[in-house]
């Protein structure tokens, strides 16, 4: 089960602290500039809605300590390449996906919410997507995903989910299908990179939620 998160909206239809994601969906849908973030308890987020969007956007400290020699090894990300990403409300719940330039963070597609998905599944598709849009552009950029279980299911051509096909989901299920598909059928040039989140932050195209 998923940890409980609350959401801190500044600017949306309704300002405010929200403890669920639907709240704060509803405020921030349809909003140009809406500028929200997620945090891990209520203290958090209360405290958070008393300063700036600006002093809370765009952090993303790692997680655990990397050695110097480990930072030098790995690198900076490249930055002529598509970073994807997932996001859903819960796990199954509402699910979204999308797709920027890792440069500027500029949304090249977003797609979404299903319901009663799951995060992997949104990875997987966001790959994909990333995948047949390049190919049809003639476009050999490599592509940053944070998820090992989606660049998994890619390489495979594989979808090992434990999720259960019903009315609800079954236009998950037929993107999935159309993807496995897609790979089955066609070859690329673009490589599938891990986004290395330990030492570079959230991915460009985090929704931004955790």
């Amino acid at each position: 089960m998923s940890k409980k998160k609350f959401y801190v909206v500044w600017k949306g239809k309704k300002k405010g602290v929200f403890s669920t994601w639907d709240e704060c969906k509803k405020s921030i849908d349809g909003f140009k500039g809406a500028e929200y973030k997620a945090f891990p308890d209520l203290a958090t987020a209360t405290k958070a809605s008393e300063k700036t969007y600006v002093k809370y956007k765009g952090v993303a400290q790692p997680k655990v300590v990397i050695s110097a020699e480990k930072r030098a090894l790995i690198g900076n990300p490249i930055l002529n390449t598509i970073a994807v990403d997932a996001a859903c409300s819960r796990n199954p719940g509402l699910m979204e996906y999308q797709g920027v330039e890792t440069k500027s963070k500029k949304v090249i597609f977003k797609k979404g919410p299903y319901k009663n998905s799951t995060n992997n599944i949104g990875e997987f598709l966001a790959l994909v997507h990333a995948l047949a849009l390049l190919k049809r552009n003639n476009n050999a950029s490599p592509i940053y995903s944070d998820s090992k279980i989606a660049i998994g299911w890619v390489k495979r051509k594989r979808v090992n989910t434990k999720l259960l096909r019903n009315a609800a989901n079954e236009d998950s299920f037929e993107l999935i299908d159309r993807a496995l598909k897609w790979l089955h059928t066609n070859d690329y040039p673009n490589k599938i990179l891990k986004w290395e989140t330990k030492v570079w932050g959230e991915i460009p195209a985090d929704f931004g939620r955790k």
